[in-house]
Formats: structure tokens, sequence, C-alpha cells
């Protein structure tokens, strides 16, 4: 009884006249009280959730203890640098067979005829192939400690990759070659790396390599071709001393002749050479050297950065477009490997590539800068309205605003609006990207994280460092930096005193230490020694800056070399010297923007040359009025371009479109040095506003 005068002294009036309200009410009301209730309820269920960063994002990296200026991954328990995520995938032979094991021998390589469903190779009929062509490489006289360097020259496909494997298999070396490198180029690299064997694609790639060396002292014995060839081919390399077959020919050798790479004991180790990677800087290319160890490194570095909310499985599917010849996508390559899931390949012409998208559906898609800025320029291209524009702007800021606050998804409000046809045109599915090989704007790499609502990473670094040495930390989706270590290396800024750049400032030449680093250039030492110091430090020539939070940005580069936004490197002094040539030109300032596609110029028209020069052109007035004239602009242009032309520029080389400038660069005006060389950052900070209107033009 007490217990019930208790727990009636305790009934609130306030409560009683709420439940005899809601007793009054009439049966829709009540049930639209119950609506509001779930609908409240599912909201709260269902809401996006933050997804948690793997470390404070308020501090990246830290300092090594005694180092000031050398900085680590925060993700590492210790000082030691990461050398591999699985204990049983150490090198690239066992990262492919570790994917065999955990994908229950499941689809590996896939490609497709236009029209047609992608077709697929099991991991063990990968393997098989593998194993044939290279014991066919071997019983051909190929092997470990002889003729090792295997050349490959080809467009991505299975056979590029089943190839790669063969050559790991039998601690073979596999050496890319690839179109823009130029006839003199792929003579040198088969010579300087002493390539017996191409496997090639193409019967027009095939005679590009026997034009190179015909008539000429070379290595060449053998053209392993993937497509049929005709008869002419084959009589053409014969008389080079070059023997033609198909690579189906030497698969059924290397069955009838197979060795057992368990049994050989040949099976690479850790340090041993897996790749040897030739790239166009200036002059001759430069063949860098890499180990298994070396890409196991920067594959388990991308694993663990990526481990918590990305984790691949053997459900993953990789569209393999961005070219096998380069270390980037063959890091990715080996990521998804070492997880038994599936890459499938493009038909070969970039053209095609949304449709191999929409066929594939990938869920992981490595992009370029260059992709990226199309993606970019077409979204934006088709808001043709105010309507549309300002639809495609409230949308973005809304999807940024989720973004910032640790929410990436696509199924939102204005995904379902505004955004689903983009992601759509990648296949629906793409759940990771990673963007490299050269800076991407921060606007374009902002504007697309919002709008494909998925994982999507930023990375730096160059081949000597296999692929990267830095990459943006999950849940940090700022643009403008290149992330922080990777947890594969160290990263150091080291003083460039001439160019006002301090370590002390947290400023300096970007300088990376760690297991994905290079061994050095093949038969080049002098190189090798400007490349690496004796502590073994590679200096990549880049600027970079500390930011507050531990994470890398790139401010300049120290030498007056620089990329472009499709990869190539650029020397425009070089460039200047042959444009100079030009007798009404009195001074030139070529410029580009790894931003940006193609070369701009800044020329100053002599003015004891140009009135004569401009007469023969019909074009006459004042210095300045012709300075002002559109068409002596042209004609300068079009006499620097054929300059460069009969000076061997290639075509990326060359300047799209220039400005006309009356006042010469001088000492007095800040743009050349005492010694009358030209100050480029200063000349580049001078001419800023009119670079700008000439790449707005060229994109018009």
């Amino acid at each position: 009884m007490q217990t019930q005068e208790f727990l009636r002294q305790l009934r609130i009036p306030e409560l009683e006249d709420l439940r005899q309200y809601i007793r009054s009410l009439p049966a829709n009301a009540l049930m639209g009280m119950g609506a509001i209730a779930a609908l409240t309820t599912y909201w709260y269920a269902t809401r996006p959730k933050a997804l948690k960063p793997p470390c404070d994002l308020n501090m990246q990296s830290v300092v090594m203890p005694g180092e000031d200026y050398i900085r680590r991954s925060i993700l590492n328990s210790n000082d030691d640098h990461m050398t591999h995520y699985y204990s049983d995938a150490r090198t690239m032979y066992e990262v492919f067979h570790r994917g065999l094991r955990v994908s229950n021998d499941g689809p590996c390589l896939g490609s497709r005829k236009p029209n047609q469903p992608y077709e697929w190779l099991s991991y063990q009929e990968v393997a098989d192939s593998a194993e044939c062509i290279g014991s066919a490489l071997l019983h051909r006289g190929h092997s470990q400690t002889g003729d090792k360097h295997i050349g490959i020259f080809a467009q991505n496909r299975p056979e590029w990759t089943i190839s790669e494997l063969a050559c790991y298999t039998y601690s073979l070396v596999c050496v890319p070659l690839y179109d823009t490198l130029g006839l003199e180029a792929i003579e040198y690299i088969i010579n300087q790396a002493a390539i017996s064997t191409v496997i090639c694609d193409m019967g027009d790639k095939a005679r590009l390599i026997v034009d190179c060396v015909s008539g000429k002292e070379h290595t060449l014995k053998t053209i392993m071709l993937i497509e049929p060839f005709d008869e002419d081919l084959v009589a053409c390399a014969k008389q080079c001393g070059i023997e033609i077959l198909s690579l189906k020919e030497a698969e059924a050798v290397g069955k009838a002749h197979h060795q057992n790479p368990l049994e050989l004991m040949n099976i690479p180790a850790r340090f041993d050479k897996s790749s040897l990677v030739f790239f166009h800087f200036l002059g001759n290319p430069k063949g860098a050297m890499l180990t298994h160890g070396n890409v196991i490194a920067n594959c388990a570095a991308f694993i663990k950065i990526t481990e918590v909310h990305s984790m691949l499985s053997l459900h993953d599917i990789h569209m393999s477009y961005l070219p096998l010849a380069h270390m980037f996508e063959r890091v990715v390559e080996g990521v998804i490997l070492v997880h038994g899931a599936r890459i499938g390949y493009f038909q070969g012409d970039i053209r095609l590539l949304m449709d191999d998208l929409k066929t594939l559906q990938p869920t992981v898609f490595p992009v370029v800068p260059r992709l990226l800025n199309r993606m970019f320029d077409k979204i934006f291209g088709q808001a043709n309205t105010p309507l549309k524009r300002w639809m495609l702007d409230f949308a973005t800021r809304r999807k940024q605003a989720e973004m910032m606050s640790g929410v990436v998804r696509k199924d939102s409000l204005w995904d379902k609006l505004i955004f689903q046809k983009v992601q759509n045109s990648l296949g629906g599915r793409v759940r990771l990207m990673i963007t490299g090989a050269a800076p991407v704007s921060p606007t374009v790499l902002t504007f697309l994280r919002a709008a494909l609502g998925c994982q999507f990473y930023e990375g730096y670094g160059q081949t000597e460092c296999t692929a990267g040495c830095t990459m943006s930390m999950p849940g940090d989706w700022t643009a403008g930096h290149v992330g922080a270590p990777l947890p594969c290396n160290y990263v150091k800024l080291v003083d460039v005193t001439e160019m006002n750049y301090f370590a002390t400032n947290g400023e300096g030449e970007v300088c990376v230490k760690g297991p994905n680093v290079f061994k050095g250039y093949l038969k080049d030492l002098e190189k090798t020694k400007e490349a690496l110091d004796e502590d073994g430090w590679l200096h990549t020539g880049d600027i970079g800056k500390w930011l507050p939070n531990g994470v890398l940005k790139i401010v300049d580069r120290k030498k007056h070399i620089f990329k472009l936004a499709q990869g190539e490197y650029i020397a425009p002094e070089k460039i200047e010297n042959i444009y100079s040539r030009s007798d009404p030109v009195a001074q030139i300032f070529v410029h580009g923007d790894s931003l940006q596609a193609c070369l701009v110029g800044i020329v100053v028209p002599d003015p004891d040359f140009l009135p004569g020069w401009a007469k023969k052109k019909g074009i006459e007035g004042s210095y300045l009025e012709m300075c002002a004239s559109k068409e002596l602009k042209n004609a300068i242009l079009e006499d620097i371009l054929r300059l460069g032309k009969e000076g061997g520029l290639k075509s990326f080389e060359q300047v799209r479109d220039i400005v006309l400038h009356t006042e010469m660069f001088s000492v007095q005006n800040g743009l050349l040095t005492p010694t009358l060389k030209a100050k480029r950052t200063d000349l580049r900070k001078h001419f800023q506003e009119q670079i700008d209107l000439l790449y707005t033009k060229i994109k018009m």
C-alpha cells in the first residue's frame, strides 16, 4: 500500500493533462503523430555518420626525435619504415600468389571487344600463362644472372600484366617502352638495357622497333607479338637479325619446356630488381632501377592509409587505362592483385573509356589531372542556364559542407537530383579514387570530391620513389596540399639558399628516404649521385612547405624544369633559346603551369628589327601600334613555331599562344639578375594576369 501511495504522489498534473489530451485526439491525428515519430526515429537511425579519421587531422606527421627537419607518418607506431603489409607478400611474385589464394581462383584480368561484356581470365589461368611465357623466355636464353631485361611495348591489356608476371616469376626484369618516347629514345633504351626480347602488341609497333635498329648495331633478337602480323614484317625483321614470333607460339614453347619456378629456386627476393623504368627527362632517357621491395613498400603504405575506410577485398574492380609503362598504375594494380580483386582493361581507345566504365562498373578508379579537368569542364559546361548553374553551385556547397564534416556518400538528395548522372558515367560504383602524376587544381579537386561522393585521395611522388612519397589522409578533404609522408618513407626539407627557402622556416627542397626509394639510374653514376646523396636521401628538385597540420604543400621547383598537367617534363630555357633566333624577337619568357596542358609565352619584339620584318608581312605603324596588332602577334607566333619545329621541339614543347609586351626585361625593372639571367619567379608574378588570360582564351 505504501508503494502505491508513493507512485500516486509522483503523478505530475501536467503529464496527466497531456495523456488526457492525447486520448481525446481523433484517430487520424494520432496516426499522423505516429508517422512523424517513426520518420524522426528513421532519420536518426539512418542519418549520415561522419567517418572517423585514422589520426588527429590537426597533426598528420611527426618530427623525428633529434631531427628537426625530418618528418614521418603519424600512422607508424615507431620510427621504423613500413616495408610490407602482408607477411606473405614481400615480392611482386608473392603478391600475385596471395591474390590467387584469397580470391579462391576468382576472376583476375578482364577485357572486352566493342559492344561486348567483359570476359575474364581466372587467377590460375593468369598464373599458368605467366609460367608458360616465362619458361619460353628461359628456353630462349634469358636468365636471372645473365640476359634478364625484357621489353614490353603495348597498351594496357591482360597480356601486359601476364608478361610482367612472367618476368617476376623467374626473376627477370620488365622494361616498359611507350610511343611518346620517340624513335631515338626507344633505340637508346634497347641498347642501354641490352634488351634482346620485346613483347609487343601490334605489328605497327614492331615495325617501329625494327626501323629504330635497322642498319645499326643492336642487341635485339626477338619480338613476340600479341596481335596477328604479316609476312612482310617477318622479312623486314629478318634482315635486321630479328625473329618475329606470336606470343601464343612462345606460350606453346614454354608449355613444352615448362620450368617450375619453385623447383628452380630462382623466384625473386625483396632486393632483386623488378623493373627498369625509363622516362624522358632532358637528353637521353633515364632508367630508374626499382626492386621488388621498392614496389611492395609503396603498395603497403597505400593499404595502410586506406585500411580504415577503404580496405580492398576480392569484390573490388579496378579500371586499368593509365599507362602501365608508369609506376603509378602498376602500384595500384599491385594493391588490387594482393587482395584477389579484379582488373578490367579499357579497349585501348580513350574515347571509349566512358563506355568501358559503364560496362565494367569499377569500384577503384585512379585518375590524372587532365581527366579531372575534362570532367569538371564538361559538368559546368552543361550548366548552361542561370538556374542550372545556381542549382549546381548550391548542391556543391551542401555536399562540400557534409564532406568537411566527415560525411562521404552518394545517396543524398543532392546526389539524386544533381550528381547521379556524373557518378553513373563512371559506372555508379566507384568508392575509391586517387589522383597523382601532376598537380590538380584545388577548385577542381574539391568540386569532384563532393560530386563523386567517394574516398578521393591525392598523392605526390616520382618514379625515383617508385610512385608516391606523400598522400592525403582519410577525412582530410581539404585541397591545395599533397598530404603527409607515407608510412614507408621519411620526408625532409633542405635549404635552397639561392631561392631564399630555408628549412628553419619549414620550406626547402623535398627529400625522401625509405624502402620505396630507387637504387639509381642504369649505367649512369653521375645522374645517380645528383639524385641520391651519400645518406640515401632522394633529392626531388621540388620545393615544399610544411603546413601547420603536418602536411606538405609543393610551392616551387628548384631547377627551371617543370611538368605539364599530362606529366611531360619541360625545360623552358631550351625552348627560349630556339625561339630567340626569330628576327623580330628581342626577349621571350616561356611559361608552363603544372595545372595546364600547354605552354604560353611573353614576347618582347625587337624595336630595331621589327619595322622592316613587319613591313614584309604587310603590317605597318608605330612600335606600340604594331605590338597591339593581332596580325603581328600571329605572324611572330607562326615564325617561332616554325623555328621550334626545325629545332626538334616536340608538340608539347611548343607554345600555344603568346602576348606581345613592349618593355624590355631588365635589371632595373627586377626581371633580370645582375648577370642578365631571367628571374623566372618574378617574371611569372609580373605577367600573371596576361598568363591567366592566355590560358582562359585557350580553353574557350
